[in-house]
């Protein structure tokens, strides 16, 4: 496993629209032995305009949309079509855009009254039963506290070995319930983007990158891991 690599951008909109480019290239490196790209999605604000880049781009067209599993690192444990989960974010800024094929586009569940453990279950059986892939890309971002996925900072799920997928109770940040995979299973990517904007990261940011115990220090991609930081992010880094 290399040692993570480090990208500056002068601010979030040169950060994402650098992030666009660089998935649209690596979708395409994926596919070009003829195989099916396994890219996992996740949520927030930059990754909002990261998406709608790569919805916007001639480039594009480059990739043979069909052939792209679209999986999520965590979710907001909230009805289908909420405004607050990340799949819902995804569709509308990304996949309602592209020719995909919609039985690759795996979103966690949603609540339908079964409870987040069972959601969790749910989304760990849907990974094997697509042949347990290894991810060609997996993008996260970093809370202020470290966070990666929904696996907090003291919370029991950052000690799991023996699921992929697991329900978060109590979050810090609402919602408090939340379906997270675990490292185990965001430790099965190729590789590992962490996608950061902005000064209220920049601490966060610091305490990964000098090994600090934050859960953000612990995602590794087996092949490559980035962090890819506006100089807002990366303002606190020595």
């Amino acid at each position: 496993m290399k040692q993570a690599e480090l990208l500056i951008h002068a601010d979030a909109d040169d950060l994402a629209y650098a992030v666009a480019s660089r998935l649209i290239t690596r979708v395409v490196d994926a596919q070009s032995t003829g195989g099916v790209a396994h890219v996992v999605l996740t949520g927030g604000r930059v990754a909002a305009v990261v998406y709608r880049a790569v919805a916007e781009s001639p480039a594009r067209n480059q990739i043979d949309w069909q052939r792209v599993e679209f999986w999520w690192g965590d979710e907001r444990f909230l009805p289908d079509g909420d405004p607050d989960r990340n799949e819902t974010q995804g569709r509308e800024a990304l996949l309602s855009h592209l020719d995909v094929d919609p039985a690759r586009v795996h979103p966690m569940p949603a609540d339908t009254g079964q409870g987040a453990e069972a959601a969790a279950a749910a989304y760990a059986e849907e990974l094997v039963a697509a042949g347990s892939p290894k991810f060609d890309v997996l993008m996260l971002g970093v809370g202020p506290d470290g966070h990666v996925a929904s696996l907090f900072p003291g919370y029991p799920q950052l000690e799991v070995t023996d699921a992929a997928a697991v329900a978060v109770h109590d979050s810090p940040k609402p919602p408090p319930t939340r379906v997270s995979l675990t490292f185990p299973r965001l430790d099965r990517a190729r590789e590992v983007w962490f996608v950061v904007s902005g000064e209220d990261k920049a601490d966060a940011v610091a305490q990964a990158l000098s090994g600090g115990d934050v859960p953000a220090a612990h995602a590794k991609g087996q092949d490559r891991t980035l962090w890819l930081l506006d100089q807002a992010a990366a303002s606190k880094l020595s």
